[in-house]
């Protein structure tokens, strides 16, 4: 995958943005809005966008097409590197394969110390108890 091609997939728009800027975010449209058609991408491959659509299937619209925004800053140019950003590591991260756990058990010695703490702990309990009770158990 090479995600210089997949930048040249993207779409940009420029929307008015919230926040800090007093009457400058009423005039300037610095916000941008970075949609991304994974089905219809041609530098993913099948298997790629399989994963991809199983990994951000929360993340993506009915249509398959992923939105990010950022309005993080005051600066249109900067909000959109920081999108880009945003996307590749978000891509990056989900076609990773996660490696399979393997099982095992516990060794003989955490067994023992769990077992070592459990009586120490019941010990400390009947300790705590009255003197009668301690001779009723015993």
């Amino acid at each position: 995958m090479n995600l210089e091609n997949l930048i040249k997939e993207l779409i940009f728009k420029a929307v008015r943005s919230s926040g800090a800027g007093g009457q400058h975010v009423n005039k300037v449209s610095s916000k941008i809005v970075l949609t991304f058609d994974v089905l219809n991408s041609e530098y993913l491959t099948d298997d790629e966008k399989k994963i991809l659509l199983k990994n951000l299937k929360t993340r993506l619209s009915k249509e398959t097409i992923l939105i990010l925004t950022c309005s993080e800053s005051r600066s249109q140019h900067r909000n959109k590197e920081i999108a880009i950003k945003r996307f590749l590591e978000l891509i990056s991260n989900n076609l990773k394969v996660q490696k399979i756990r393997k099982k095992t058990k516990p060794s003989r010695a955490t067994i023992q110390k769990r077992l070592e703490r459990k009586k120490k702990q019941a010990f400390k309990k009947l300790n705590r108890q009255k003197l009668n009770l301690f001779l009723i158990l015993f």
